[in-house]
């Protein structure tokens, strides 16, 4: 039984590859608590969401699996 809030390995092994798909499905796995993190009092700082984003590609892009 696959539990539907894990991204799929796959996924994640083609991001960490670098694959701009696989990326941006990493990314919009992310984007609510992205949005959560980046609003104060109500309102989105979109400076913060772009360095949050930014934060998340450079840790994926980072990455490395242990074999």
């Amino acid at each position: 039984m696959r539990n539907k809030k894990l991204i799929p390995f796959k996924t994640i092994e083609k991001a960490v590859a670098g694959e701009p798909e696989a990326i941006d499905a990493v990314l919009r796995h992310y984007t609510a608590r992205i949005k959560y993190l980046s609003s104060y009092r109500g309102h989105i700082n979109d400076d913060i969401q772009d360095r949050l984003k930014a934060q998340l590609i450079k840790a994926i892009l980072q990455f490395r699996f242990d074999r």
